[in-house]
């Protein structure tokens, strides 16, 4: 199952085996068998470099629930601000300092305003 849903996130983003096997940096082979649930058992360092270039967590691409859930949760957000959230996680950001830096962006509008 975890092969199908992998397919589906990947022809949602328009990638086709071979783009999203780069991306990854994974074999193309191994993914066409993860895809055609050959392959059942992936590794967790598979599913981390899959799971980041499809803007999923690990989590969605084991349970389809979850996988529905952050699909409702995503609508919300268009593609270029997930892509800054995952870049931000990725740079070593801490939701600690998105959060301050959030803080203070509207500390500097208010007093833009005064």
């Amino acid at each position: 199952m975890i092969g199908k849903r992998v397919q589906e996130l990947r022809l949602r983003k328009g990638y086709t085996l071979s783009e999203l096997a780069e991306r990854a940096g994974v074999a193309k082979s191994y993914l066409s068998t993860m895809e055609r649930d050959i392959q059942s058992n992936p590794s967790i360092q598979f599913l981390e470099k899959i799971a980041s270039v499809l803007g999923v967590s690990i989590e969605s691409l084991i349970n389809e629930h979850t996988l529905q859930s952050e699909a409702k949760r995503k609508e919300a957000l268009d593609d270029d601000w997930s892509n800054l959230v995952v870049e931000a996680m990725h740079s070593g950001v801490s939701k600690e300092e998105f959060r301050e830096f959030l803080e203070f962006t509207r500390w500097k509008q208010k007093k833009e305003k005064e």
